[in-house]
């Protein structure tokens, strides 16, 4: 009878067991994947997710102290009687560093440097017309300049416009400041973000050799938060083009040859901090940012020198072995060989780009700029 009594109150428990157990576990579960979705969603991106084609790489030869005309036939093509002209084309936001050191960099070959920018980020956020207020500081390149404002709109309180359509109107934007640049058939057209910098002997053998490809994806050595942050050589929206009546400027994939080792991409690579926040907040991919606290100073200060992912997010791979290998924190580098020339001589300057530099400073004596965290 006690072994019956037993076995009846077992069956009466059991409905209101596995119903404390079901509302235990669904809040856990909702709490875990709001918390944790993105990361769990990345990890399983190789079962979910195809990898887009590869690319056809073309081999890049270069040496200092060798003839333009070896180098041009080392590609299979051959030598012009003249240069082509050369128009660099960004879209800027808020990298006055780097784009000092791309202009610099650029200058001796490039004909137009033509640069738009906006009242308001990507998300629809108001922003400051920080190239306009700093134009002093490049007045070196005032005689190549061509610059414009566009007219972006200012999302309502508390709500972010759709980024990408905003990134999209600046694009076509962009078409017509070409042509009111003096682009022409034929010209040398660099389509890049401002932290997507080709390597000054890609753009001069591309403008002094002729038969090279129409369009051309530009293979960058991809860095965060400074160089001493090396992470592959992944980087590939940059291109640059035989300007023709179809070109228009994009930031997708526009061709299947990349160019092999052409430049730097050095991504969320800041002097203050307060730069680092405005971008996680001001991109096309602001919905990083879950948690307020992603915007914390400290916690920003902290993770750049250990080399983390600001967003708390694994590697965007297709494979599990190039995932599991990318995990952690990105390796130190001590080596500043093959960077750009104007960030070495002027090394004192741009420290915080450099092996040992990545405290950054919360102080901004920036003209134009007064922005809140």
């Amino acid at each position: 009878m006690a072994t019956r009594s037993l076995r009846v109150n077992s069956r009466r428990l059991r409905p209101k067991y596995l119903l404390f157990m079901l509302l235990m576990l669904v809040p856990i579960s909702v709490i875990t994947i709001f918390n944790y979705g993105q990361k769990i969603s990345y990890f399983f991106r190789p079962l979910w997710d195809n990898p887009p084609r590869p690319f056809v790489r073309l081999p890049h030869y270069y040496a200092e102290n060798v003839s333009m005309e070896h180098l041009c036939r080392l590609h299979g093509w051959s030598l012009r009687s003249e240069p082509r002209r050369v128009f660099d084309a960004i879209i800027f936001s808020n990298e006055l560093d780097l784009l000092e050191i791309r202009w610099q960099e650029l200058y001796p070959y490039v004909w137009k440097f033509v640069i738009l920018e906006s009242h308001t980020t990507f998300t629809g956020i108001q922003k400051p017309l920080l190239f306009n207020a700093n134009r002093a500081r490049f007045a070196f390149a005032e005689n190549k300049t061509v610059h414009d404002v566009f007219s972006g709109k200012i999302a309502p309180h508390g709500l972010h416009r759709n980024p990408f359509d905003l990134e999209s109107q600046q694009r076509v934007a962009m078409n017509g400041l070409l042509q009111r640049a003096g682009i022409s058939n034929g010209d040398l057209l660099i389509m890049s973000d401002t932290d997507e910098i080709p390597s000054p002997h890609t753009v001069k053998l591309l403008q002094w050799c002729d038969d090279v490809p129409p369009i051309v994806h530009l293979e960058m050595r991809n860095y965060m938060y400074s160089f001493e942050f090396p992470v592959d050589y992944s980087s590939w929206r940059a291109t640059i083009h035989i300007y023709g009546p179809h070109t228009h400027y994009r930031h997708s994939r526009q061709s299947e040859l990349i160019f092999s080792d052409a430049g730097w991409h050095c991504s969320f690579c800041f002097r203050n901090i307060q730069d680092f926040a405005f971008k996680m907040t001001a991109y096309s991919h602001a919905d990083r940012v879950r948690r307020r606290d992603f915007l914390n100073y400290s916690r920003i200060q902290k993770l750049i020198c250990q080399g983390d992912d600001l967003f708390d997010m694994l590697p965007e791979e297709y494979t599990f072995q190039e995932l599991i290998k990318k995990m952690g924190s990105i390796p130190r580098s001590s080596s500043a060989v093959h960077l750009p020339a104007y960030l070495i001589e002027n090394a004192d300057k741009f420290r915080f780009l450099l092996p040992g530099g990545c405290i950054r400073t919360s102080e901004d004596n920036i003209p134009g700029l007064n922005r809140q965290p």
